[in-house]
């Protein structure tokens, strides 16, 4: 069994501008985490935190290439460690395709349908979200989806 998930969107912005959407503390407080301890930098334990949902996580960045790829893990402390890859493919000068993929879900968990469906349509509400902050200046979206 595949157990991968994979979102894609475009953004009409360059690659340069949704990257540093994602690894700047300050700039991803506008659309996903309302806290991010430090730049996202290869080698780096970074911790996130959701204030509306009192919940607080580490990402280890396993690589990063300027502008075209993001790898982190996320998930060890609660044994269900999975890894999240984010590539930047350039459409053209000012649009940029966005696709992430999280991969290494347990396949022998009674829950993983419910999991791995739960974890696309948060990748899906961060990217519109994404898409809405760095096209529109919308920043008041984060953290709004009610479950």
């Amino acid at each position: 069994m595949d157990t991968q998930i994979s979102t894609k969107m475009k953004i009409n912005k360059s690659a340069n501008r949704v990257f540093e959407a994602i690894v700047d503390p300050v700039k991803i407080g506008n659309y996903w985490f309302s806290y991010s301890s430090e730049r996202w930098e290869q080698g780096k334990s970074v911790t996130l935190r959701y204030d509306e949902y009192q919940a607080e996580g580490e990402i280890s960045i396993l690589k990063i290439k300027i502008n075209n790829e993001i790898v982190f893990s996320w998930g060890g402390e609660l044994g269900e460690e999975t890894i999240v890859t984010i590539t930047f493919k350039v459409l053209e000068s000012n649009c940029t395709l966005i696709e992430i993929i999280e991969s290494g879900f347990n396949e022998k968990d009674p829950e993983l349908i419910g999991k791995m469906v739960g974890q696309k349509e948060g990748w899906v509400y961060m990217l519109s979200c994404l898409k809405s902050y760095l096209e529109n200046g919308v920043t008041n979206l984060r953290a709004s989806l009610v479950h």
